[in-house]
């Protein structure tokens, strides 16, 4: 087995618990300024330590009177924002466990969090889920309070504790121990129901603390005072959350701010000084920028090519002479459209969530940025391999932080073992025991690690922490439609019928469900295996649902040859996808649905919802529309569920369509 670790050794612990970090700043420099959040009318306002330790305590004493106790949970479903680290740092100074949702999460996945974590309180950003949580508040014994952050806002959790003395905030911070529980994070990917990985204080702050001692260097020349983070990554993300920890560690201010409407007019106005995104954000920005040049003319085109081109081979050279500076000078002028989509003064990008193609990579760095990427999972504790000033390795996620150790198991899966690794799943010690091999941290992907300890990730074998499936790596097999099931179309989507499922049956043959209850008459081999594909076919429906770009399926098979789905799309998603993917404003929603890359998404999504379902169920052809049903249009009933037959009536022209194409149904 290869194996590396950092030449570092990790240092002294600066801080015990993560609570520490807000009482450190207010007491040692109480008018330096640790946050932007965005005003009531745009622009950023700048938070002191000592103001924002103000409203962490009023925040703590409200949880305390609410009967927050040390050890409760408490599900936070927000976005990137200033109110989310007010939330955060007042719960664990109490001593409560922060459970982070993203905002745009299905409400499927979300009443898996809730059940599976056993809340004390929930904070939500909106009302966007807040029938879901009322819809099962009797089924959570613990949950006393839900806030809304839009009803009442932070003043509403305040309020209770507003004639508390603040010595019962400080005893509980007394009492808060490295080794206690103040994270549980959930995988943000597509599966719905997966394992909350416990972190603890330490483990937090051990990976916040590996990445400042890595990435610090590289601020070195900023002035005291002066450095700014913008922190796109979600703090739903376990990399959201380390590297809000680790601005604040390092002494650098936090600007919140999530992808939406007007994103780029905020980071102009904010200028960081480092950027913390994903991939998705640095290929949208690229893409941005090379749209524009395409509108001016196909030669500003060419010259935008030439230029990435140019940045690419330069960030590669070792040797950069005269003649390629000279060139790389007369592209300048492009170069700076790209730093200034960052705000003009970045001194670098921080790329973490998922690898960040090597060519994207160089172009920002032979631009001027240079990128550091890192890589974690949620059971890491957030990044536990980061690239560093001097040693950047292109393409690479970097070598192990100090105090980390990697190494490739002979399969080629990376292990990990550190101070910021977890101890184990909530309420599944089985699970997190099988999560470890050796003592090592089994993450779930491959990878590739060189002589020199740089490690890449190739991709995933496996979801380490879902529920649906074992934590052993699976049997290899080809990429494909499960079955050898026909090829998924593009198109509008739709709810499948559970009816639906019947003329399918022959093909899947599902195992007949257990036999019922004495009292009742036993069912007969065909009713149960109706019941079991309404199961799966409502199942199917739900995963198809969980993707936030998904707002309703509908599932068609009765008296069809295979099945096929309409499916529609939330708006606000909608929107956000126009927005990362650089397509106009003046686009209408119904060239969004169908557009090419959207459809590819789409169909990713239903490949993978295929997998979990007999080859006689899988949806093989689909269609997107671009407007939602609602009951309005009469497709909805007030009870919030499709009204199928309508649906079917409204829509029977697409339906018949999908079963039109040449390319769908079964195949030879």
């Amino acid at each position: 087995m290869r194996q590396s670790r950092s030449d570092g050794v990790a240092q002294a612990p600066r801080f015990e618990v993560l609570g520490d970090i807000a009482y450190h700043r207010a007491n040692t420099a109480a008018r330096s300024k640790v946050f932007a959040r965005r005003g009531a009318e745009g622009g950023w306002e700048h938070v002191a330590a000592g103001e924002f330790l103000s409203e962490v305590t009023s925040l703590a004493k409200g949880l305390i009177a609410a009967g927050v106790g040390a050890g409760d949970r408490i599900v936070v479903v927000c976005g990137a924002r200033y109110e989310w680290a007010l939330v955060a740092f007042a719960a664990w100074v109490v001593r409560a466990v922060v459970v982070p949702v993203p905002s745009s999460a299905s409400a499927e996945r979300l009443r898996h969090v809730l059940r599976d974590c056993g809340p004390a309180a929930v904070v939500l950003e909106d009302g966007r889920h807040a029938g879901t949580v009322a819809g099962i508040s009797a089924e959570l014994t613990e949950l006393a309070r839900t806030w809304r952050l839009d009803e009442g806002g932070l003043e509403a959790i305040a309020r209770p504790g507003a004639y508390m003395d603040p010595t019962a905030v400080r005893f509980r911070r007394e009492e808060t121990r490295r080794g206690d529980p103040a994270v549980i994070a959930y995988p943000v990917g597509r599966v719905v129901r997966a394992r909350g990985a416990v972190l603890t204080h330490g483990n937090v702050l051990a990976a916040a603390e590996g990445v400042v001692g890595r990435l610090g260097p590289a601020l070195a020349d900023v002035e005291e005072g002066r450095a700014a983070a913008l922190l796109q990554l979600p703090p739903s993300d376990v990399h959201g959350v380390a590297a809000l920890v680790a601005c604040l560690v390092g002494q650098v201010r936090v600007g919140l701010l999530p992808l939406g409407a007007g994103w780029l007019r905020a980071v102009r106005e904010f200028r960081p000084t480092v950027v913390v995104a994903t991939p998705r954000l640095l290929e949208a920005v690229h893409a941005v920028e090379r749209a524009r040049a395409r509108e001016t003319s196909w030669d500003s085109l060419n010259a935008y090519n030439a230029a990435t081109d140019l940045a690419v081979d330069f960030d590669r050279a070792e040797r950069k002479g005269a003649w390629k500076r000279v060139s790389m000078a007369m592209y300048d002028w492009m170069y700076a459209r790209i730093r200034e989509s960052l705000g003009g003064r970045a001194q670098f990008i921080v790329c973490a969530g998922w690898p960040l193609s090597e060519k994207m990579d160089r172009f920002y760095s032979g631009a001027g940025i240079p990128v550091y990427q890192a890589f974690g999972i949620p059971e890491s504790g957030g990044a536990f391999v980061v690239n560093a000033p001097g040693e950047r390795r292109a393409g690479a996620q970097g070598r192990p932080l100090p105090g980390v150790e990697v190494r490739l198991s002979r399969e080629g899966e990376l292990h990990v073992r550190g101070a910021g690794v977890f101890g184990g799943y909530w309420g599944d010690e089985a699970a997190g025991r099988a999560a470890f091999r050796d003592g090592w941290l089994a993450t779930g992907f491959v990878g590739e690690m060189d002589a020199e300890g740089y490690v890449r990730v190739a991709q995933r074998v496996r979801p380490q922490a879902t529920l649906e499936a074992p934590l052993a790596p699976p049997e290899p097999r080809p990429w494909g439609p499960r079955g050898g099931g026909a090829a998924v179309e593009s198109g509008p989507m739709s709810a499948v019928e559970p009816e639906a499922a019947a003329p399918a049956m022959s093909e899947a043959q599902p195992e007949p469900t257990p036999a019922p209850a004495p009292a009742a008459p036993p069912a007969s081999p065909a009713q149960a295996a109706v019941g079991a594909a309404v199961d799966q076919v409502a199942a199917l429906e739900q995963r198809l649902q969980a993707h936030p770009l998904v707002s309703q399926v509908m599932l068609i098979g009765q008296g069809r040859p295979y099945v096929s789905a309409l499916i529609t799309l939330v708006r606000d998603q909608l929107e956000y996808w126009r927005l990362v993917n650089n397509r106009p404003l003046s686009m209408a929603p119904e060239e969004i649905a169908a557009d090419p890359e959207l459809l590819k998404e789409i169909q990713a999504i239903v490949h993978e919802a295929n997998g979990t379902v007999p080859p006689g169920l899988a949806v093989r052809a689909f269609h997107v529309l671009a407007e939602e049903f609602t009951p309005q249009s009469g497709l909805v009933l007030p009870s919030g569920e499709l009204r199928r037959d309508a649906v079917l009536r409204a829509f029977a022209e697409e339906i018949d369509g999908l079963y039109r194409s040449p390319e769908a149904g079964p195949r030879e």
